[in-house]
């Protein structure tokens, strides 16, 4: 089961530091408690959120990784 999400972003083909950029840009632009999906097929990716989570101290919810595709799902602080 998928975690819900408000928004989704598709930031397939990017690679290091463009997914978190794009993250940092719509993150900005939600409310706190909302929940964006990003989906990457960068696998430095899977560091790049989990480090990026902490130190903004937004939520990883969930990572999935499924066809070389990487799923995040954030919860906005």
């Amino acid at each position: 089961m998928a975690t819900a999400s408000n928004k989704t972003l598709d930031a397939s083909g990017l690679s290091c530091p463009l997914p978190i950029v794009k993250t940092k840009k719509e993150i900005d632009s939600m409310t706190s408690g909302q929940v964006l999906e990003i989906i990457s097929t960068d696998p430095g990716s899977k560091n790049d959120m989990t480090a990026w989570c902490k130190r903004t101290g937004n939520e990883l919810l969930e990572s999935v990784e499924e066809g070389g595709k990487f799923k995040f799902y954030v919860k906005k602080a």
